[in-house]
């Protein structure tokens, strides 16, 4: 067959508000996660640097802050932003209801 298929929200969440759907679309180098929350809701700091996986953030509804290298960029519907495999980069969602999806690959 030449494609796979899943929902995300069928997907066990691997934290609170987070369905990564590498496996269940059994991609070899591509990540792909999808995101949701509310007001509240914080990504952990990180980067990729030993990996080298280059993001982008997508985001699709809602409102959100990526903080980049200790720089702030507010997001709205429709916002996408590329990241550096070696910058630093949190997530937060300023407004419930938010939704993001995360594609990532070295």
């Amino acid at each position: 067959m030449g494609y796979d298929e899943a929902t995300y929200a069928d997907v066990e969440s691997k934290a609170p508000g987070m369905y990564f759907l590498r496996e269940a679309l059994d991609c070899a180098e591509l990540g792909v996660t999808v995101v949701e929350g509310d007001a509240d809701w914080e990504g952990m700091e990180h980067d990729h640097g030993e990996d080298g996986q280059e993001e982008v953030y997508v985001l699709l509804k809602g409102e959100a802050t990526m903080d980049v290298d200790g720089e702030s960029i507010a997001l709205a519907a429709g916002d996408a932003v590329r990241v550096d495999p070696e910058s630093s980069r949190a997530l937060s969602f300023e407004a419930d209801g938010s939704r993001m999806v995360v594609a990532g690959a070295p």
